[in-house]
């Protein structure tokens, strides 16, 4: 595709086989999605906009009809700035009939009256109708036994346009005492390192400062601590991806949620952002504080020594 050229993808198919999924996964991806539009205004809808689109038509759209919908994506073909795609989604019988009876909806065209209720029956009228859109599609997608992170890779690994919005990662420092933040998907405790809050020099500032951090680094435990920390983190992250997460949100806590978590979270964020994530930080109690110049001493105090027990009776 050339990069002047803007995709639009007309996505239909049989009621219940995963049109709204798909079009969910592509405005994830960042496409204008607009569903079941009349087929009258798709040139327009294309000519006002100015990223890429995505629209849903089926049985239900008003004035519907499979050759004019086939006319305005060969016209939509022809623009050389646009990058038609005719998606159709499809699911065998016995699936779309155990989708219904879990939704309790009624088939678009089995709703009772002179077309019958049977939910079999709408099925066949409604895969005869849509028989052109389905000979004439760029993609055919059977969801029968596709789960849907399966899905949202198959559109993602088509459609993805260069820079769509990925995962986006929230690393958050908080304090204990006033409780977890209730987003968070992780939580880690920062209890366990040394406490810059008992030194006076230090319990003034927080763990953005370098004497803080500093101090907070020189603990003994801190670098087998944080190699284990990226190590269980970083395999997580394009899980979460491959499983359409786009929200991520890790909260690192301390006792005051002012030094040690700020200082975990600050070096976290650079460790991802160095890796090509997208990380955004928040210091939820240091939001509490009153603006304040904090001075930094010339030299930080010495780090704690490692704890011994000694074991003479």
């Amino acid at each position: 595709m050339k990069d002047e050229t803007r995709p639009f993808v007309l996505v239909t198919g049989l009621s219940g086989a995963g049109k709204a999924s798909i079009l969910r996964v592509l405005e994830d991806l960042g496409f204008e999605t607009v569903d079941n539009p009349p087929l009258a205004i798709l040139d327009a809808l294309v000519q006002e906009g100015s990223g890429p689109i995505a629209a849903g038509i089926d049985t239900r759209t008003r004035g519907f009809d499979p050759a004019k919908a086939l006319a305005a994506i060969a016209r939509l073909r022809q623009r050389p700035d646009i990058a038609a795609t005719l998606v159709y989604a499809t699911a065998e019988e016995e699936v779309l009939l155990r989708r219904y009876t879990e939704t309790r909806r009624r088939h678009p065209l089995a709703p009772g009256g002179p077309l019958g209720s049977r939910v079999q029956d709408g099925i066949a009228r409604e895969a005869a109708l849509l028989a052109p859109l389905r000979e004439a599609a760029d993609l055919i997608l059977d969801t029968s036994t596709l789960p849907l992170p399966e899905l949202r890779r198959l559109i993602e690994a088509r459609f993805k346009p260069e820079g769509a919005p990925g995962l986006n990662i929230n690393l958050k420092s908080f304090g204990f005492p006033k409780g977890l933040p209730r987003e968070a998907d992780l939580v880690f405790d920062m209890r366990f390192l040394a406490n810059p809050h008992y030194d006076a020099l230090l319990r003034p500032m927080t763990g953005r400062d370098a004497a803080v951090a500093e101090y907070v680094a020189a603990d003994p435990d801190f670098p087998a601590f944080w190699t284990r920390l990226v190590g269980f983190i970083e395999p997580l992250l394009p899980r979460y991806v491959s499983e359409g997460k786009k929200y991520l949100t890790i909260a690192i806590g301390c006792t005051g949620g002012r030094h040690r978590s700020v200082f975990v979270v600050e070096k976290l964020a650079a460790h991802l952002r160095q890796q090509g994530w997208r990380v955004d930080v928040a210091h939820r109690e240091l939001g509490q504080l009153p603006d304040m110049v904090l001075s930094t001493p010339a030299s930080p105090p010495s780090p704690p020594m490692p704890l011994t027990v000694n074991t003479e009776t």
